[in-house]
């Protein structure tokens, strides 16, 4: 071999073994600089659009739970598609690992599907990671909604497809007014939304309901990253969790213990994942109370709040209305987005859909 077919060779196996690295690195279209978040956004739906029912996770125990999703979307304007295993029943799971999903990548892959609606969350989306097709779901980029477990599929889709989806409600869920009217601004109209928390009256000589709260004050954008916390955490230390860089998190969750939800947190900080981020938005915590076996010389949910995120020089505020709440608004995760801690507003840059 001369000096001249040596030096060929050795630059053709340099870019190879570049090409084995780029080709295995976790959530390499996650690590993109800051001013590039994840940019490909599915296409708008239509009213008249057919979009898929499936269900990635738990199982819908009451047949009559369908039917009510059905006429949901049909209010919507939308035609539903029931796929196969929908219905399905393994254990807590509905269906196997397979079965669902193969119902996830046929909604994907059938033409006929302009978006996809999770039935409902519970646990299982996470198992499905490994089966899923990624190549053909960027190819094929649709609107994915649903939250709670589902949080699995829109981490998984920022770290290997960088895609955005929309944490939202279930097509099982009550789908309320404020639910609908702010899907549809969203995923139809397009529109650039300002999420804030309207406070509620019940009588009182001050408002005590659907109140927000300045943790830390200023202003700051960045691409919207998150859901729910427990199905988040879960996924850390996985090839299906993003590099964290220049997002906005907002995160939620139900039932949790506080010292489960300040565990979790920690978890976060541990691993890295607060250093650069630019924001923070907490949505509803439901149920997430104090260990009742102490009672006392706990801590409270704001005090835990403010003792990770206090120090971190960003904007942080709680009370945004997303999560397991009554009025759950949908967030284009991936998307762009401005976040005021002082005003409590998160609002985006950039309409979610193309």
């Amino acid at each position: 071999m001369t000096m001249v077919q040596r030096r060929d060779f050795l630059k053709a196996a340099g870019l190879a073994a570049v090409a084995a690295v780029a080709s295995n690195t976790v959530g390499a279209q996650a690590k993109q600089p800051a001013s590039k978040p994840s940019v490909l956004k599915p296409k708008r739906l239509k009213r008249g659009d057919t979009v898929a029912i499936v269900a990635p996770s738990g199982v819908t125990w009451e047949k009559f739970t369908l039917q009510l999703s059905i006429e949901s979307l049909a209010v919507l304007g939308l035609k539903a598609k029931v796929f196969p295993h929908a219905m399905d029943r393994h254990g807590y799971l509905a269906g196997t690992d397979a079965d669902r999903a193969a119902d996830l990548m046929a909604a994907f892959k059938d033409p006929d599907v302009d978006g996809i609606f999770c039935l409902r969350g519970g646990w299982g989306a996470a198992r499905l990671l490994p089966m899923l097709d990624y190549d053909i779901i960027r190819a094929n980029p649709k609107v994915l909604i649903g939250y709670s477990d589902i949080t699995a599929l829109h981490t998984a889709f920022a770290a290997k497809v960088g895609m955005v989806s929309y944490l939202g409600p279930n097509a099982g869920s009550s789908w309320y007014e404020f639910e609908a009217e702010m899907m549809t601004k969203l995923l139809v109209d397009g529109k650039k939304l300002e999420y804030r928390t309207e406070p509620k009256n019940d009588g009182t000589l001050v408002a005590r309901k659907n109140r927000s709260q300045t943790i830390v004050s200023g202003t700051a954008e960045g691409w919207l990253a998150g859901g729910n916390l427990t199905v988040f955490v879960s996924l850390m230390g996985s090839p299906y969790f993003p590099t964290l860089d220049g997002a906005i998190l907002c995160i939620e969750d139900i039932g949790e213990k506080i010292y489960r939800v300040d565990r979790m947190i920690t978890q976060l900080a541990l691993g890295g994942c607060l250093k650069g981020l630019k924001g923070i938005v907490l949505g509803g915590f439901t149920d997430c109370g104090p260990d009742e076996s102490e009672p006392y010389g706990g801590f409270t949910l704001g005090e835990v709040f403010e003792q990770h995120f206090g120090g971190l020089g960003i904007p942080v505020w709680s009370g945004a209305q997303f999560g397991h709440i009554r009025d759950n608004a949908t967030l284009p995760l991936g998307a762009r987005a401005r976040i005021d801690g002082g005003n409590r507003t998160l609002t985006l840059l950039e309409s979610a859909v193309a």
